[in-house]
């Protein structure tokens, strides 16, 4: 009998792109990550190597500065395929950027209306609802139908920090959601969810990103962050499990597609077995 192997728990390559940028909140919500550090050298790893998973993170740095980040071409490359494989995948800020411009989309830096910084509502289309991994936050925040989402719609507030916008997602995607400042707040193309959002970030890290921006009032993200801890962790966590639900149902059609591979195997072992036997048989 053939034997194939799948993993138990699910793997998920995280790529991050600046050293103040981590995977923060969602240090042990993805379960079995590896962390490739692209700003310390580190390559961006091959589709295989992403494992069952891909979570993109964000950074200092814009979606076209291939200068000044020599990796980003191959991490649009390789966003790229991992939608053309399937393979679930979450962009979050800057990697929700180069999500949209390996779709073919484009991204807008230093933006007209300004820096997006602190906690902002995120406002839910209609196509959240139907979404594998968005849909429990669009519910959670008082969803159940279309109705419910007609005019500013059902809210979710999380961490927003960043100047530069998505302005046309990939030609094929689904808008999810907008927030006052800026229309393309999450949207989905294929396997893969782009947020402009920030679900894994906790009161330290937005703190010390206001700090570096002369254009964020510290004092006003450190008090909302305060006050409104629980709620960002408890939606952050919210995503990343909705999240690891889809790479786990991938996981499963994986493991289903190699189990009938085998099954397929066996069967052609089999007959060929049955003809050698026939052949014997009539030699004799």
């Amino acid at each position: 009998m053939s034997e194939f192997e799948f993993s138990a728990v699910p793997r998920v390559a995280v790529l991050q792109h600046s050293s103040d940028v981590p995977v923060d909140r969602w240090r042990s919500a993805l379960g079995d990550t590896r962390v490739v550090r692209l700003f310390a050298g580190e390559p961006v790893p091959t589709l295989a190597e992403c494992g069952d998973g891909l979570v993109v993170l964000g950074g200092q740095m814009n979606a076209y500065a291939d200068d000044e980040a020599p990796w980003l071409p191959g991490v649009r490359s390789l966003l790229a395929e991992a939608v053309a494989a399937d393979l679930p995948t979450l962009g979050i800020c800057l990697g929700a950027q180069l999500l949209a411009v390996a779709g073919g989309g484009s991204v807008t830096v230093a933006a007209p209306p300004g820096r997006e910084a602190g906690v902002v509502p995120v406002h839910w289309r209609t196509e959240a609802l139907a979404d594998p991994v968005v849909a429990p936050l669009a519910r959670a925040a008082g969803a159940e139908d279309t109705e419910d989402l007609d005019g500013r719609g059902a809210a979710t507030s999380f961490v927003q920090m960043h100047a530069d916008a998505v302005i046309e997602p990939p030609q094929d995607a689904q808008w999810l959601a907008w927030s006052e400042m800026y229309p393309y707040q999450a949207f989905r193309w294929g396997s893969a969810l782009g947020v402009q959002f920030h679900p894994e970030a906790g009161p330290t890290t937005a703190v010390r990103w206001a700090l570096a921006h002369v254009d964020v009032e510290t004092a006003a993200v450190h008090a909302q962050m305060v006050e409104h801890d629980a709620e960002l962790a408890r939606s952050g966590a919210m995503l990343a499990e909705a999240f690891l639900g889809q790479v786990a149902a991938g996981v499963g059609r994986g493991a289903d597609a190699r189990a009938d591979d085998a099954g397929a195997d066996d069967a052609g072992a089999d007959d060929a077995g049955a003809d050698d036997a026939g052949a014997d048989a009539e030699a004799a």
